[in-house]
């Protein structure tokens, strides 16, 4: 048969190396075997990662999140800097299990491309690896895609998938809160992984600027800078005070009213003092520039809290030192009162 559709077709004509996968497993088996802790099991490449249960708990749960990035991911495309995203990840997971009293045991990545290039792919998992490092999780598994047509080179995108551990009886949240405990926030760093939507349009539409360009107010700083600090992990700060917190809210994506409320019962409310602290250079850049009102301000970002903290009254005083001596800023941000399962952002315009 000849003609215009005789030509022999193969998997790389199709859109998928499979050279460049074998070449991106072989960068990555030395930064997965950086990772391991003494519950895993099995080797780099195995079907499914293998984790032994942490002898010493009574009645153990695990407890279990996926996340992703979100439009981060995109700043640090334009940067060709895709060696953090993957430690924002596992940090973002790290903290959303932690407010249940969970601490990490193991990670998964998935990174899907539409052209796959083993140096990025590298510099992504090397980002997950330290990420797993830091929060002394194993990384035991994951996937690497590449999926021509559904992403246009050179985006990409990335997924993790967190299991941690608590005793039942010392799981956190809303059953423990009462009325009179109080707020401690813990200073986030910058946007962390949510809100980049928004920021991503005010910084290119309404500033006019690029990654590489400076940021304004943030001393010499880029924009690619400013947008890709790691998102912070509070689990080594917080883990030796698990057994004398109520219940925390990871502030990610809705801001502190839509993730404080999470924390609550629906018969107290959350009174949230906006004057206990000076909301960061950079959420004042982007509310001017996109002159975005303060209630929106607050629904979009973390306005410089990444986490908040619910405890008794004299709890307070170990907690600030704690987090003194952490280098993590923290301060009383409220109350707990009665009410009806809300947040009140007290002391904002509207």
């Amino acid at each position: 048969m000849t003609g215009p559709n005789s030509t022999p077709l193969d998997y790389r004509s199709a859109g998928v190396d499979i050279e460049a996968a074998d070449d991106a497993k072989h960068r990555l088996a030395k930064l997965v075997q950086s990772t391991m802790t003494s519950g895993a099991r099995g080797a780099f490449g195995g079907f499914g990662g293998m984790f032994r249960v942490p002898e010493g708990y009574k009645a153990p749960l695990l407890v279990a999140s996926a996340d992703g990035v979100g439009t981060k991911i995109k700043i640090a495309i334009e940067a060709g800097r895709h060696d953090t995203i993957g430690h924002c990840l596992v940090n973002h997971c790290t903290n959303d299990i932690l407010v249940q009293g969970a601490v990490p045991l193991y990670f998964l990545d998935y990174v899907a491309f539409g052209k796959l290039e083993p140096p990025v792919v590298e510099g992504v998992v090397a980002g997950v690896a330290a990420g797993c490092r830091e929060n002394r999780c194993a990384l035991i598994g994951g996937e690497t895609a590449e999926m021509p047509g559904v992403y246009t080179p050179p985006d990409y995108d990335l997924a993790g998938f967190i299991t941690g551990i608590v005793e039942e009886d010392q799981v956190l949240g809303s059953a423990r809160v009462q009325e009179g405990d109080v707020l401690v926030a813990l200073a986030s760093d910058g946007l962390h992984t949510n809100g980049y939507s928004l920021a991503r349009r005010i910084i290119s539409d309404r500033m006019k600027l690029g990654v590489h360009d400076a940021f304004p107010d943030a001393n010499g700083a880029t924009v690619a800078d400013v947008m890709l600090k790691v998102h912070r992990s509070y689990l080594t700060c917080l883990e030796p005070l698990l057994g004398s917190i109520h219940a925390m809210a990871h502030i990610t994506g809705g801001g502190l009213p839509g993730n404080l409320n999470r924390a609550l019962p629906h018969t107290l409310d959350a009174a949230v003092d906006t004057s206990t602290w000076t909301i960061p250079s950079v959420f004042r850049v982007l509310a001017e520039a996109g002159q975005v009102s303060p209630m929106e301000m607050f629904r979009a970002f973390n306005m410089g809290v990444g986490m908040v903290v619910i405890t008794s009254k004299d709890q307070v005083s170990a907690l600030l030192s704690r987090a003194s001596s952490c280098g993590i800023e923290a301060w009383e941000l409220g109350s707990v009162v009665k009410g009806t399962g809300e947040v009140r952002l007290e002391g904002l315009s509207a």
